[in-house]
C-alpha cells in the first residue's frame, strides 16, 4: 500500500509540473500584468505603460505557443504581419471587448493564410514597454502549428 501511495504523489508531482509547464504559454499568463501613468513626452500627457509580472518576464524572448484569432485589419497584405487576438474579432480588443493584452503583434516566417476560425501558432516572445506605437507583446519567427 505504501509503495501504491509513494508512485500516486510521484504521479501528482509529475503531471502538476506538466501543467503548470502547458499554462506559462497560455494568454491567461500574459494577462498577468498592471500598469503605472508615465508623461510621453511627445504626446505631451501621461499614459498608461504595462508593468509585466515576473510570470510574464520569465516568458521574454522564449518561443511560446497561442490559440487565437487573426483580426484583418487595414495592410493584411503579406499575411507575414498580423494582430493575433485571444478572442474572435467581435470580442477582440479594438471592439472594446478585452484588454490590450490580448492581442498581440505577428510576424510570421511564412505567410499565414485568413481564416475566421481558432488556429495555433508559435513563436518568440518579445516584451514593449516603450514603444507606444506597437502592442505590448509582440511574436516573432511565428509559424502556423497544423
Amino acid at each position: 500500500m505504501k509503495i501504491f501511495v509513494s508512485l500516486f504523489i510521484v504521479g501528482v508531482v509529475f503531471f502538476s509540473g506538466n501543467k503548470a509547464t502547458a499554462q506559462e504559454n497560455s494568454w491567461k499568463t500574459l494577462s498577468k500584468i498592471t500598469y503605472k501613468k508615465e508623461m510621453d513626452e511627445i504626446l505631451g500627457f501621461k499614459v498608461d505603460v504595462p508593468v509585466f509580472s515576473e510570470d510574464v518576464k520569465s516568458l521574454d524572448g522564449k518561443e511560446i505557443t497561442l490559440k487565437g484569432y487573426i483580426i484583418p485589419v487595414e495592410g493584411y497584405k503579406s499575411h507575414k504581419e498580423f494582430i493575433f487576438s485571444a478572442y474572435p474579432y467581435n470580442m477582440c480588443f479594438f471592439c472594446g471587448g478585452a484588454g490590450p493584452e490580448t492581442v498581440i503583434e505577428v510576424e510570421s516566417i511564412e505567410p499565414v493564410k485568413y481564416v475566421a476560425e481558432q488556429i495555433v501558432i508559435k513563436g518568440k516572445l518579445r516584451l514593449n514597454d516603450t514603444d507606444i506605437n506597437s502592442l505590448m507583446y509582440l511574436l516573432t519567427d511565428v509559424s502556423q502549428v497544423k
